[in-house]
């Protein structure tokens, strides 16, 4: 028997991931403690333990900072750090350069584009359909096992009352 997948042994699993990826695509910045990600995704700091688990079950879409305390957007890691939080654009690596070490907190990773998010949406949905069809086609024997001790209990009952 196939062992459950984090698509299926959670019902609610996909509103979960397409929530974080929505929510960890454009937040300003792109990587924050679990406890912080879940305030913003579900508004409950108490959930952090949950989000982090998710965020670990699915290395596709999210990854864990080396001290695995914070959390950020695999597909958002990509870009540089050059976006500038308070102003809300992107600046050059030139000024990002000049900046004192106190400013360069407030600049992030660029928030995702609505055509990467669908991108990221989607291709969850898809991984989930998947992962149902799977576990509908590992089941294909039972009907068969089903239907031959029914043929076979059957036998035993007109074998023992004939």
């Amino acid at each position: 028997m196939r062992e459950q997948t984090p698509y299926t042994d959670n019902l609610g699993r996909l509103a979960d991931v397409i929530a974080a990826i929505q929510v960890m695509a454009t937040y300003k910045f792109y990587k924050l403690g679990f406890s912080d990600w879940s305030d913003r995704i579900c508004g409950d700091e108490a959930k952090g333990e949950y989000w982090k688990q998710i965020f670990i079950q699915h290395p596709e879409f999210f990854r864990l900072d080396s001290t695995r305390e914070k959390a950020s957007l695999v597909w958002r890691r990509n870009y540089q750090k050059l976006y500038d939080v308070d102003l809300q654009v992107n600046i050059s690596r030139e000024k990002y350069l000049l900046l004192q070490e106190n400013q360069k907190f407030r600049v992030s990773r660029t928030p995702l584009k609505n055509s990467d998010i669908s991108t990221l949406i989607n291709t969850a949905i898809d991984l989930h359909s998947r992962e149902i069809e799977h576990k509908k086609d590992s089941r294909w024997w039972i009907s068969g096992v089903i239907g031959l001790a029914g043929v076979i209990l059957g036998a035993v009952i007109k074998a023992v009352s004939g």
